[in-house]
């Protein structure tokens, strides 16, 4: 007899599909990458970033603004928050003491302020959002000018497409002729002087209404007294040279946006750390000639590759500079692209 004479002919077949599935032992339901439109957000403007908390101003210009503080949500773990952004909130933004709103999105950027740790590496750190303007404050004296550093925040300004703007303080301690002489050939680059008479205070609030300006320099220069002055609920913490090394003490240790109110309207003063060195690996050198539009203009007839510093061959702005064709300002021009240019690659 067969084994096939044992089959119970009644008996039911089986397929995969009669395959039990173990109930989800949690009872939560399975995840998925659907988010909420969150229809409901409220726009903020991004005022400062603590140990993960952040606080907004909902409402900006309208007839509810007021301040807030928020978290991000989790989705957003990996995207960079910075001050200046325009981010969208919900929850309770009412701003009451121990409520916490949530930011889950970033309206899109009109500029990003970035550096790196030094030129070579390629982590970009993002210092402010959405500003038009920088203010770059250097002294004359009591810390000694740096020039290197101030064509860096030039390049940086310039690649993010800030207009940029220099106050030079202490100038009854030292001319600053010969400093401001290097930064002649920059396409408009306001200046301000200021000296023991005190800052052009009101000279410098003209600039900044109707725009967001970020606010940078070396420690030690007179930023924070320049801010609070400007600002004065601002109350930065301000510092002094130390006599041995020469060097300013960091006082703000956090960027924080402030409100500037003045007799023209209003604006948007951005401080920043004090730092004493500002990396580019991430600018792009081309965006540097583009600053300077009459040499960019030129140089369309150099050789590809041409690098218009010194020794570059059969450059067409070094050439049109030594017959003349640049005019008077020609050569200042050409020997504020090549610094800035040498800045980068050097």
């Amino acid at each position: 007899m067969s084994w096939l004479d044992d089959v119970d002919e009644d008996e039911p077949e089986f397929d995969e599909a009669d395959v039990r599935v173990r109930p989800n032992p949690k009872a939560n339901r399975p995840r998925t990458k659907r988010r909420p439109a969150h229809a409901d957000a409220r726009i903020a403007r991004v005022l400062g970033v603590d140990r993960g908390r952040y606080t907004v101003l909902i409402d900006e210009d309208g007839p509810d603004e007021h301040v807030a503080l928020a978290s991000r949500a989790r989705e957003l773990r990996k995207q960079p928050i910075v001050t200046g952004d325009r981010a969208r909130v919900v929850g309770d933004s009412s701003g009451d003491e121990g409520t916490l709103a949530r930011i889950v999105g970033i309206e899109g950027r009109t500029s990003l302020l970035r550096r790196s740790a030094d030129d070579t590496d390629q982590v970009e750190r993002i210092v402010v959002a959405n500003a038009d303007q920088m203010l770059i404050v250097v002294a004359a004296a009591d810390p000694e000018p740096r020039p290197r550093l101030v064509d860096r925040y030039l390049i940086a300004a310039l690649d993010a497409g800030i207009h940029p703007m220099l106050v030079v303080t202490k100038t009854d301690l030292a001319d600053p002729t010969a400093f401001l002489s290097h930064f002649e050939g920059v396409d408009d680059l306001t200046v301000f002087t200021s000296g023991a008479g005190g800052m052009p205070v009101d000279e410098i609030g003209r600039h900044l209404v109707g725009h967001s300006t970020v606010f940078v320099g070396h420690s030690g220069v007179g930023k924070s007294t320049l801010v609070n002055a400007l600002v004065p609920s601002a109350l930065r913490a301000t510092g002094h040279v130390n006599e041995v090394t020469g060097r300013g003490r960091h006082t703000s240790s956090s960027t924080v946006s402030l409100r500037y109110v003045g007799e023209g309207g209003r604006g948007w003063v951005i401080d920043t750390p004090g730092v004493r060195s500002f990396g580019l690996g991430h600018v792009d050198p081309a965006n540097i000639l583009k600053a300077f539009s009459d040499l960019a203009a030129v140089a369309e007839d150099c050789p590809r590759g041409c690098t218009h510093l010194p020794d570059a061959p059969d450059c067409a702005i070094i050439e049109a500079v030594a017959e003349g064709r640049l005019g008077e300002r020609g050569a200042a021009r050409l020997d504020s692209l090549q610094r800035l240019l040498a800045t980068f690659s050097g």
